[in-house]
């Protein structure tokens, strides 16, 4: 049986997509402090504590909403 990635490495998979969603990967990687082992309402809050502007906030929910699709297959 194969394990699902994380949320953290699914979506660093995505580092090189031109979208928010590739934006906010290239983020993550580059963030030495990014909670990876955090579920979506941790790392929404490490978002919004350092003053990330909504449109970053509703792409990590986008992401999160398909990862958890994807896990579900």
């Amino acid at each position: 049986m194969t394990q699902n990635p994380g949320f953290t490495t699914w979506l660093q998979a995505h580092a090189n997509d031109e979208s928010a969603i590739g934006d906010l990967a290239r983020d993550v990687a580059a963030d030495p402090y990014w909670p990876s082992r955090g579920q979506l309402s941790g790392q929404r809050d490490y978002l919004e504590e350092r003053g990330a502007i909504p449109a970053v906030v509703e792409t990590l929910e986008r992401a999160w909403e398909l990862y958890e699709a994807r896990q579900e297959r």
